[in-house]
């Protein structure tokens, strides 16, 4: 299997700086008792299917990649890589994640390693759809 890569600068990658941002509009999301709540209404970056942000501090308690995945649904992971913690960024047009950093760790959606060092896994979070809500399990 040919493993296809982000293309980021190589100062992007020594600083670990990801191409995933966050969200745009801050009524993106919310904590509610130990459950991430993205609201897609206010989640542009969700909108359609390929679509990804990255949420972190202010109450959430770990970094999340949320993804709207190329066959309709959302996942979504600690994002944290396996090797050093750097961020993950989705690989457009496959179903892996891949580190932001120079080793490019690369994982499938089920979160096995097909590329780089490290022996942490990453780590899934369930998603679960209520209307225009994700709900994700990240306590």
């Amino acid at each position: 299997m040919e493993i296809k890569r982000n293309k980021r600068n190589i100062f992007q990658r020594i600083l670990g700086i990801p191409a995933t941002g966050r969200p745009t509009d801050p009524a993106a999301w919310r904590m509610e008792g130990g459950r991430l709540v993205v609201n897609l209404d206010h989640a542009p970056e969700l909108a359609r299917p390929g679509g990804a942000l990255r949420i972190e501090g202010h109450g959430c308690p770990e970094r999340v990649l949320v993804l709207h995945g190329e066959d309709g649904t959302f996942r979504a992971w600690r994002n944290r890589c396996g090797h050093k913690g750097r961020r993950l960024d989705p690989v457009a047009g496959t179903e892996t994640i891949q580190c932001c950093s120079i080793n490019e760790a690369t994982y499938t959606f089920g979160c096995e390693k097909l590329k780089g060092p490290g022996d942490k896994p990453v780590v899934p979070f369930t998603v679960a759809i209520e209307g225009r809500l994700l709900q994700i399990a990240v306590g």
